[in-house]
């Protein structure tokens, strides 16, 4: 099947949410199943507008003056004599998510979108956060509060919104690079794949059967790059099989990464190993800016060698994106692409 399908992972550098509807709307309306909002404001660098809540939470406070691993913020701790349970209130994602959609709903009324298309909210996993700005040793105390509270965000948007029209998708970045095993910044650790799969397990029995589910695997985009780059899609493919056997569900969609330099046989290979159930779509991170559409025809050529029914996507998200002009032009290549391959 030709790779007319498009998917976006969740961000996209324009100004509002009003901007990056018509946008997509104008260049990919019929190539898109999901929309996101594109994740304006504060939300445009990923997980970065948590650490404001959990710093001005009353049960955290400041471990050290400087940030450690892949963060730039101070580490937190839970408050020095705090007695009691952690405990989260509102993180604002289901309260973005609500008033985004109605942004998307008018759209989709007055024709922009397609008629069926859904509302795609991405959300981190919990444990990325968690693990990024909270101290190791609060982490065993700090990380189920914020679970409890990310899966009571779920369940307000999911509230809201009509189920046919959501898809909730959980942003797989920190796992992946755990996974994989390379960076020294996050390190494997002991049953490292069983509480993977507990927590995958919780987060997917998060979102209700009515509402579509998906997974982004990332190898990071910090600062537009990855942390690491993939050897070869093995631990994707080995990711995507934990995820499945977790979720206990229907899953619509994985989308994993491909790095620009990668259109030999041996990046996709792996990919001949992946064992998906039926209506559980494929989306390859395969177009770049830097080649444009001969470089995105390359690695679709070598993919097909390997995995069929796949559709096509950016790396990552394009939250960094400083300059508007840019985003569009990538935009663009995803229409190009597309509507060639279609």
């Amino acid at each position: 099947m030709a790779p007319h399908k498009v998917h976006l992972c969740g961000s996209i550098g324009l100004d509002s949410v009003d901007d990056v509807l018509a946008t997509l709307g104008r260049l990919l309306k019929d190539n898109l199943a999901r929309v996101p909002d594109g994740e304006p404001g504060g939300r445009r660098l990923w997980i970065g507008w948590q650490y404001p809540v959990l710093r001005s939470s009353p049960y955290l406070e400041v471990e050290n003056a400087a940030g450690s691993g892949h963060s730039k913020s101070a580490q937190l701790k839970v408050r020095d004599g705090m007695t009691g349970a952690v405990r989260f209130g509102e993180l604002g994602y289901a309260r973005e998510a609500r008033a985004s959609y109605e942004d998307f709903v008018r759209a989709r009324r007055a024709g922009a979108l397609r008629p069926d298309a859904r509302f795609q909210v991405s959300l981190p996993t919990p444990f990325a956060i968690v693990s990024s700005y909270i101290a190791a040793d609060a982490r065993p105390q700090v990380e189920p509060a914020y679970e409890a509270a990310m899966l009571r965000e779920v369940e307000r948007m999911c509230a809201a919104i009509p189920h046919r029209d959501l898809c909730v998708q959980w942003d797989v970045c920190t796992e992946t690079i755990m996974l994989d095993g390379r960076d020294t910044r996050m390190r494997p650790v002991p049953g490292m794949r069983e509480l993977f799969s507990e927590r995958f397990a919780r987060l997917a029995a998060g979102v209700p059967s009515g509402v579509e589910l998906g997974f982004h695997l990332c190898y990071g985009d910090f600062e537009g790059r990855h942390f690491i780059e993939p050897i070869d899609t093995a631990k994707l493919v080995e990711m995507t099989a934990l995820m499945l056997a977790a979720a206990q569900r229907p899953v619509a969609y994985v989308h994993m990464p491909v790095p620009i330099a990668r259109s030999d046989d041996a990046y996709f290979a792996p990919l001949a190993q992946l064992e998906r159930p039926p209506g559980t779509e494929l989306y390859l991170g395969l177009l770049h800016l830097g080649d444009g559409v001969e470089g995105a025809s390359a690695r679709i050529a070598a993919a097909e060698r390997h995995v069929g029914d796949f559709g096509i996507a950016a790396e990552c998200g394009l939250g960094h994106w400083a300059r508007p002009e840019l985003v569009e032009r990538m935009l663009e290549l995803h229409a190009a692409v597309a509507n060639r391959a279609g």
